[in-house]
């Protein structure tokens, strides 16, 4: 893998005004993979400068030339696809089979999908009196989390470019390496300069610059709801657009009456993809109390095929969480889990010995959990899924919309009529019914505290505009 000792603005390789670097580590084997320079409050101004020069330009270009250009992009990404994959599979332990189908081939697909909506922003409404104009917002910093750390980027870095933005992203100081990767593929392909521009960095270090510099017109965050606040007081006092992707507790009801095998190896299977590092992730599992024993048994069944291994073999299904640190504090809350009372099914502290080099966690599942614990009400971030018996279905709905957070849900229930009648009572901003999967195309955002804005499809699209009227007698 290429070692990147530069970051890149306004078209160039540029060494950090500083001296400080990042170390890239793989948690599947402790093993430093890179490092790469640490931005400073210097190199943050050089690259919105950079940004907000190239705006005026290409903010005027073509919706066509725009298309064509993700369209390059996207090529160029294929034809690097195992570098891509190498890079998340080093940087997160991401099972390498996991790693080429969602993490890469899947953000290649949903970057190309913006080129297809470049387009709206040629649309005109017209009214009696006025006309309704859509114009790309500006200069737009996008920071990344490290749990999807490509498909992130191109989630926002695809309706930013599609709506003629200029941008500065920050990636997650785990997960760099990809983000450096697509600046490499952004030269390649003659983006101009300025467009784009990538620093890796430390939160805690540039932040607050990159949030509240004034030549910044959006920050487009996805991360942790604690993180989340500090972006938006950072960039309240230039009253700059913010959309964020924050924390979640997704609920997953399964209705009296479903077909269990089927629900519950949907659910069993939700948490464990991506050893639970998903923020939309359905962590509480609610279940009709008559069939608690049989719904464990199930899941038991299930979750045996979630062993975690070699994230570079092409069998693992799980790898390990993407740091020590991680690793600690998932392991707290399942501490607290069995403190709180409680049952443990399966997984726990204990880790085999051939896995005590990274930092992994078993696939572990409590039953008998109630709503008030700290395991059924806090974001956990690792492969640790809470069965919640209920009465009636009522009081599921109670429960699923008992939390802070809003980002998504799921409901089996025997039909799709009847889990229409369930979703439509669930206050998240997405609900998955009777199986379905994450849909690019479809908006996603959260209710409450996990955030702000929504991002894919059309909806993530109009993040990246200011709508204008145009009056006429």
């Amino acid at each position: 893998m290429k070692n990147y000792i530069q970051l890149y603005i306004n078209g160039d390789w540029v060494a950090s005004t500083g001296d400080q670097t990042l170390t890239v580590v793989n948690p599947a084997n402790s093993e430093v993979v890179a490092q790469v320079p640490a931005a400073t409050v210097d190199d943050v101004d050089s690259a919105v400068k950079a940004a907000k020069k190239a705006f005026a330009n290409f903010s005027a270009t073509s919706s066509a030339y725009r298309a064509g250009l993700i369209h390059k992009i996207a090529d160029v990404m294929e034809a690097r696809k195992d570098e891509l994959i190498q890079a998340i599979v080093n940087s997160m332990g991401c099972p390498v089979a996991f790693a080429d189908d969602i993490q890469v081939q899947g953000a290649i697909d949903s970057f190309r999908s913006f080129a297809d909506l470049a387009g709206e922003l040629d649309k005109q409404e017209q009214h009696d009196a006025f006309i309704t104009v859509h114009e790309a917002i500006g200069v737009c910093v996008l920071i990344n989390p490290w749990n999807y750390p490509l498909s992130q980027l191109v989630g926002k870095l695809g309706p930013a470019l599609a709506a003629g933005c200029t941008v500065v992203i920050k990636p997650a100081e785990q997960t760099p390496l990809q983000d450096l990767i697509l600046a490499d593929i952004i030269h390649q392909c003659d983006v101009p300069d300025g467009v784009v521009n990538v620093l890796t960095g430390v939160g805690r270090d540039i932040g607050e610059a990159l949030c509240s510099h004034p030549d910044v017109d959006m920050v487009s965050f996805t991360g942790s709801t604690l993180a989340g606040i500090k972006v938006a007081q950072a960039a309240a006092p230039t009253v700059k657009r913010v959309c964020q992707e924050l924390g979640g507790k997704s609920p997953y009801i399964i209705a009296p009456g479903a077909d269990l095998n089927a629900a519950v190896k949907y659910g069993v299977e939700d948490i464990m993809i991506n050893s639970g590092q998903t923020c939309s992730a359905l962590t509480r599992m609610l279940v009709p109390r008559d069939v608690l024993s049989e719904v464990e048994h199930i899941a038991l069944n299930m979750v045996s095929a979630w062993t975690p291994g070699d994230p570079n073999n092409p069998d693992t299904l799980m790898g390990p969480l993407s740091s020590k640190l991680q690793q600690e504090r998932v392991l707290t809350y399942i501490d607290a889990g069995i403190k709180e009372g409680a049952r443990l099914l399966c997984g726990g502290k204990k880790l085999p010995e051939y896995l005590k080099n990274g930092a992994y966690v078993m696939p572990t599942i409590f039953s008998d959990v109630t709503p008030n614990m700290t395991i059924a009400r806090e974001e956990i971030f690792g492969p640790v899924l809470c069965i919640i018996p209920y009465g009636s279905l009522d009081e599921a709905i109670q429960i699923a919309n008992d939390t802070v957070y809003g980002l998504s849900s799921a409901v089996y229930a025997t039909d799709k009529e009847q889990a229409l009648k369930i979703a439509a009572q669930l206050k998240a901003g997405q609900c998955l019914i009777q199986g379905a999967y994450f849909n690019t195309h479809a908006p996603f955002g959260g209710y409450k505290q996990s955030g702000n804005g929504r991002e894919w499809g059309v909806e993530g699209l109009k993040e990246y505009t200011e709508t204008k009227a145009i009056i006429f007698q």
